[in-house]
Parts: C-alpha cells; structure tokens; sequence
C-alpha cells in the first residue's frame, strides 16, 4: 500500500504521544531517554515539527516501539493493547501491609482509576478524602475484607462488591487473613 508523506505526517505526533503515555512517561523523561530535547519531543507530539529520521530513531529506541511499525498504516482499532502481570507498575508505600498495582492507563489519572489491591494478613490501606464526589467501587476477589467510608461500615466476602463515598476519610483492610480485591477510583466530572 502506498502512502502519502502527508498521512504519516498526520498520524505520527499522536502515535509518538500515545506511545510515550503508554509507558507513563513523561516529556522530560523522553527527552533524557532519547537524548532528543524536551521542547523538540513536545514540538513533534503537537504537530508543530517534523523530525529528522535521525531524531525519529532515537525517540523510537527510547520509547522501545518498532521504527517500521510507528510509520505504518496499520489497523488500529483491530489492536489490543496488553500490560503484563509483571509490567504493571506498583505503589508499595501507602498502606501498610497492601501492594496495589496500577491497571489503568497513566492518562485515565485523576478521571477513572483502576488497582489490584493484595493485604497482607493485618495490612490496611487508609485514605484521605479524595476530591468531592469521588466514589470508589471495590470488588473482593480472595478473603474478606471491612470498608469504611466516613461512619459507615461494611464487611465484605468473596465476591462482594461495594460502592461508596471516597470524598470523606475511607479504608480498607482485611477482616481476617490475607485478602486480594479490585478497585475502581471514579472522580466526578
């Protein structure tokens, strides 16, 4: 298939910038991977410059996404994209006793937010007051566990799903044994 210069010019800043999000990376980190300055990688991602197949290589490597494939007209919406159980970032020091994985892409932060969330036997995961009208719904996967959400309280089994008011002080912990569930941070809009 033959392609106009024109297409790839169109399609190229926002794979570039799709591809950097994709990894949570920011311009600056970007700009230290490839060597390619910061104002330059945010130049390309708006449109406003063309680089150099040089420059393109190095943001390429940098971003570890085949040079080809960044150029190609390629399906789109026919993909999947696939974060690995090993790939997914971690947060391990908030909460004590609680590793919670990261599920969501980085450019959901802050609108709709996605964790595993595994208790040690003991762990807790408390919470400050999100911003107004923030609700969180937690699905328990393994063991039991006891949510609180401002006065409120519940316990919670194998299976359960609960849905409450994340803009007062909330937390989680298990009830009893290690415990493992979903979390879903909806802010509102």
């Amino acid at each position: 298939m033959t392609e106009d210069a024109g297409d790839i010019l169109i399609r190229l800043p926002a794979r570039l910038k799709d591809a950097r999000r994709a990894q949570g990376l920011s311009l600056e980190a970007v700009a230290n991977l490839s060597g390619v300055s910061r104002s330059m990688v945010s130049q390309i991602e708006r449109g406003e410059s063309s680089p150099t197949i040089s420059t393109l290589w190095n943001l390429t490597r940098a971003l570890q996404i085949d040079f080809a494939g960044l150029l190609d007209a390629g399906n789109t919406p026919d993909s999947i994209d696939i974060l690995r159980a090993a790939e997914a970032p971690t947060i391990d020091n908030r909460g004590q006793g609680c590793r919670i994985r990261i599920l969501s892409p980085p450019e959901e932060a802050e609108h709709h937010e996605v964790y595993e969330l595994v208790f040690s036997e003991g762990g807790a995961l408390v919470s400050q007051p999100h911003t107004r009208g923030t609700r969180e719904h937690l699905t328990v996967i393994e063991g039991t566990l006891t949510v609180n959400s401002g006065t409120a309280e519940a316990v919670l089994a194998k299976g359960d799903t609960a849905r409450y008011a994340a803009d007062v002080p909330h937390s989680i912990a298990p009830a009893s044994g290690p415990a493992r569930a979903l979390l879903i941070v909806k802010y509102a809009d």
